[in-house]
């Protein structure tokens, strides 16, 4: 029993650790997804084979996806590690990771490849080579300054901090030129021939074996953003499209299981199905369709089938997109579509929620008696469902909140330190908190916004933010359980509300029952 329990931790605590990494890695693509969006529009109107070709503005093209871009995600990796210090090393110390690079390559097409009789080999874009500089030579900068902070003489901190930052750009610019951008070279040359092997012996729809499941368990991030994207974006500049960015942002595996809940299924998850649906195929937010997965998990069967026959769709209609969509909403896939690919596309997405809701209401349909069994019991599956969502991803799931978004209080007020109960000052600033900071947070917080703005409550702001950018100055933070410690330690001094149930939506009235008291006592108070 002792080994089972051990090596069940040692599982869990490596699906954390994982799920950690990928969120680190969404951390540094996410807040520059604008970016790559404006170089996807950019390419579809003014390359020579887009909608209006412009040769004048197509030498923006080259600089943005091989310079700027990888400069954006160097620079806010390093921003998370060491705020605005980290960021302006680490940006130009991946400039030597990115001249490294190009170095290599054309000292090895000048030796090498008109001697073979080949075609050269092209400059390899620095995604992951970003995503390693950056908060590498950030964390060496804080460690640095670490070493002599309070040691300084007075008058000369700006002299230090000056010429330290620019003495460790500079070297760790060095270091990536030399040491870093050879292996960077090695791993996308290694990973990017295994793609393509894939893609040429068909095999590539078996990918979705590993990346259903792995969307369901938030495992997916390390391998969308730290692959898929890195990789999409060099095919998309030579290609003018990838397919490997619809492996993961296919709407259409989760919104035939939605419509499968739709029809078929029982109780609170056939009443939620249909808002939910809207907002993962239409908002983009794929999570909330995972709770109902969990529920029955041979329902990854399911989606699994839904992706390969969505990635099958359209390597054979040649389709892909130009640039990372994000979120996965129809919107966005249709959005930076190629110009010769919406008919592979649309069919992908449509073939695949069609496989996706008649292999989810067959399974569905097998398992209705008991469902329904269950329910007369008063079992709440979706709820646990939900729960073990919210377990699995380490994070709050408030993009539940479309359905319903967000619930805290009663028992979670009793069981969290700093709840409503030990509140004695005014509430004046709510915050949303979660890794990303992004999505489903903001959904979370537009609900409860409104619920204060009815209630009448004044000078109360609510917003969404990702846990490592909480700050002091905050009254109420909202978390889920799982993070609840941690955005307590960043946070002592405010009342923390864990969410244990993003399904109950009338629990949003008791937080709002709860700033109304806690800003009414601490007006008495005051007075």
């Amino acid at each position: 029993m002792t080994t089972t329990t051990a090596a069940t931790a040692s599982g869990s605590g490596a699906r954390v650790r994982v799920q950690r990494f990928g969120t680190f890695l969404s951390g540094m693509i996410m807040p520059n997804i604008p970016a790559l969006i404006a170089w996807g529009i950019l390419t579809a109107f003014v390359i020579d084979v887009g909608w209006t070709p412009n040769a004048a503005l197509a030498t923006i093209v080259g600089p943005a996806i091989h310079y700027l871009l990888p400069l954006l995600i160097a620079g806010q990796g390093g921003r998370m590690v060491y705020e605005t210090r980290g960021a302006v090393v680490g940006a130009f110390a991946t400039l030597g990771v990115i001249a490294g690079s190009d170095w290599l390559i054309d000292q090895f097409n000048a030796a090498n490849r008109p001697a073979e009789g080949q075609g050269e080999l092209g400059y390899v874009h620095m995604f992951i080579g970003a995503m390693i500089m950056g908060p590498l030579a950030a964390w060496v900068m804080k460690k640095l300054d670490a070493l002599w902070d309070g040691k300084i003489k007075a008058g000369f901190e700006m002299l230090v901090n000056m010429f330290s930052a620019g003495i460790v750009a500079f070297a760790m610019g060095v270091a990536g030129f030399y040491l870093l951008a050879p292996v960077v070279n090695w791993i996308m040359d290694v990973v990017g021939g295994a793609v393509g092997w894939l893609v040429e012996t068909g095999l590539l729809p078996l990918a979705s074996i590993l990346i259903e499941p792995a969307k369901v368990f938030f495992l997916n991030n390390a391998i969308n953003h730290g692959v898929l994207t890195p990789l999409g974006i060099a095919e998309s500049d030579a290609a003018g499209k990838s397919i490997l960015f619809l492996l993961e942002a296919n709407p259409g595996p989760g919104l035939g299981v939605l419509l499968a809940f739709t029809f078929f299924g029982v109780g609170a998850a056939r009443a939620t199905a249909p808002g939910a649906a809207v907002i993962q195929f239409l908002g983009g937010i794929h999570e909330v369709y995972f709770p109902y997965v969990l529920m029955k998990p041979a329902l990854l069967l399911a989606v699994v089938a839904g992706g390969m026959t969505g990635v099958a769709t359209n390597m054979v209609f040649g389709a892909g997109l130009r640039a990372p969509a994000a979120p996965g909403s129809i919107i966005a896939v249709l959005a930076q579509t190629a110009n010769d690919s919406f008919l592979g596309v649309i069919l992908s997405v449509v073939l695949s929620a069609a496989v996706s809701f008649a292999v989810g209401a067959l399974i569905l349909r097998l398992g209705r008696k008991r469902d329904l069994e269950r329910e007369a019991a008063g079992d709440d599956a979706l709820g646990a469902a939900v729960a073990q969502t919210q377990a699995n991803k380490g994070k709050s799931s408030e993009a539940l909140a479309g359905l319903a978004a967000a619930g805290a209080a009663g028992a979670s007020t009793s069981a969290t330190p700093g709840s409503t109960a030990l509140t004695a000052e005014p509430i004046r600033s709510i915050v949303f908190a979660c890794d990303a900071g992004m999505g489903s947070s903001a959904m979370g917080a537009s609900v409860l916004r409104n619920k204060i703005k009815k209630a009448g409550i004044e000078g109360v702001e609510v917003k969404n933010v990702a846990i490592a950018a909480l700050e002091t100055d905050v009254d109420l933070v909202i978390t889920q359980q799982e993070l609840t410690e941690r955005a307590r330690q960043r946070t002592p001094g405010a009342t923390h509300v864990s969410v244990d149930n993003f399904m109950n939506s009338p629990k949003y009235d008791e937080v709002v029952e709860m700033v109304q008291r806690a800003n009414r006592d601490g007006s008495d108070t005051t007075a």
